[in-house]
């Protein structure tokens, strides 16, 4: 692959979709337990904003790779490095999306394996892991305006 130009559109894309995520997972009656077990709703609204969440990440993080780099990554845990490597994480950082990445395949391919409990316990105590990353690639981004396409 050749490296091109990073689409702003991507990332102004994958960034807000992100944070709407993250709105839409602090909205839920997180401050109560009983209140968000009695709505089995907020499960599967938490199970599904979270794991869209991560995608975005990675799919802008693969797509940073791609573009800006010219390599290409099919592996979420390879992805991790690989930004690493080429100076956009941090190595605290790309450890934490490698954790990101096993939870997100857990939540993919072990579904069934996922409680409603830990998804409780992340969407209380965790999503600033998520937004750790989505942090650390928009200050990267914002870093980097010469690596951008400024049309959409």
């Amino acid at each position: 692959m050749t490296p091109q130009l990073i689409s702003k559109r991507i990332v102004m894309d994958r960034l807000a979709l992100t944070e709407k995520l993250l709105q839409e997972i602090r909205a839920l009656p997180l401050g109560d337990h009983e209140g968000f077990f009695a709505d089995r709703r907020n499960i599967w609204a938490a199970e599904s904003c979270l794991r869209r969440s991560l995608e975005c990440l990675f799919d802008l993080g693969r797509h940073i790779l791609a573009k800006g780099f010219g390599t290409g990554i099919s592996e979420y845990k390879e992805i991790a490095t690989c930004l690493h490597e080429r100076g956009i994480l941090s190595a605290e950082e790309m450890n934490l999306l490698r954790m990101l990445a096993g939870y997100r395949n857990r939540l993919v391919h072990f579904y069934h394996d996922v409680s409603p409990g830990e998804l409780y316990e992340i969407c209380t105590s965790q999503l600033g892991d998520v937004e750790i990353i989505h942090d650390a690639l928009e200050r990267w981004l914002n870093a980097h305006p010469e690596e951008i396409d400024p049309s959409l």
